[in-house]
């Protein structure tokens, strides 16, 4: 018996067990679907060629900034640029879209992060529960540890760019597919990294506050993802240039589903695009 859900797609929604292994639910319309349940198992997506803001739900020709409407893109605080890169944070020029959405989310605690994800990378994130936190699950990390804790949103950009001269600050997607990568020693990168900025720390202390900036002792945290065949050479799929497949789904990492004969689709991609899944 064939079951069917219909509705527009979301990013999957991630948890960890105790075993730090990531379980993924995934929002379609107004339904929750298991989908580690579904590995294993055939499963058909069709797109219905409609898209509607993730935010406003208006009907929209194009996707913009991942499930957003023009509208949206160019009035919502969170669609800022300084979303992507916060050391350019405008808020205390006046200027912030939604001061109000600034202050609920970017004058908070947030964290520097090491995190293994096929390579090492420097990141922030506002949000640690229970040692994990979503942004590297969303991110498919194996590996990942705090570094630093920081009062608010510019000052972790601020930090963050630090770091960018000395590892990188993006996720290779491709890399991050294509297995398990190689235990890394994230408490000596740790130490390295903090040797080459202390100079341009202390600097920023000395502008931000002595206790703008404090060193996280955390535990390195053991990431693992369902996952039961890795593709070899990746082939990636888009709903607009393909509308409808099947297939087995052999995995589930970041926020990729992993589908037999290597294909992948990174689904908070088309967060907003309305589907039919079959299974």
């Amino acid at each position: 018996m064939t079951t069917i859900y219909s509705g527009a797609l979301k990013k999957m929604r991630t948890s960890a067990d105790e075993n730090n292994t990531v379980h993924y639910t995934l929002p379609i319309g107004d339904e929750l679907i298991d989908i580690n349940a579904l590995i294993g198992k055939e499963i058909t997506v069709t797109y219905s060629g409609d898209i509607n803001c993730v935010h406003c739900n208006r009907k929209t020709k194009k996707s913009f900034n991942q499930g957003y409407c023009y509208p949206c893109l160019i009035s919502l605080a969170q669609c800022d640029s300084c979303i992507i890169k916060p050391e350019k944070c405008h808020y205390h020029e006046g200027t912030c879209r939604e001061p109000e959405w600034g202050e609920a989310h970017c004058f908070s605690e947030h964290f520097v992060y090491l995190a293994n994800t096929g390579t090492v990378k420097v990141g922030i994130t506002r949000q640690i529960s229970d040692g994990v936190s979503t942004r590297w699950m969303d991110q498919g990390a194996t590996q990942a540890t705090v570094m630093l804790r920081v009062p608010d949103r510019l000052t972790s950009g601020l930090v963050e760019t630090l770091c960018k001269d000395h590892i990188a600050d993006k996720t290779n997607w491709r890399t991050m597919l294509k297995g398990k990568p190689d235990e890394v020693d994230l408490e000596q990168v740790k130490t390295e990294l903090m040797e080459k900025i202390e100079n341009d720390l202390d600097a920023l202390k000395q502008e931000k506050g002595l206790q703008a900036v404090s060193e996280v002792n955390s535990t390195i945290h053991d990431i693992h993802y369902p996952v039961e065949d890795y593709p070899v050479k990746i082939k990636s799929l888009n709903l607009d240039k393909t509308p409808a497949f099947s297939g087995v789904l052999q995995g589930v990492k970041g926020q990729y589903w992993m589908l037999d004969e290597d294909r992948v689709i990174n689904i908070r991609k088309f967060a907003g695009y309305n589907v039919q899944l079959a299974f």
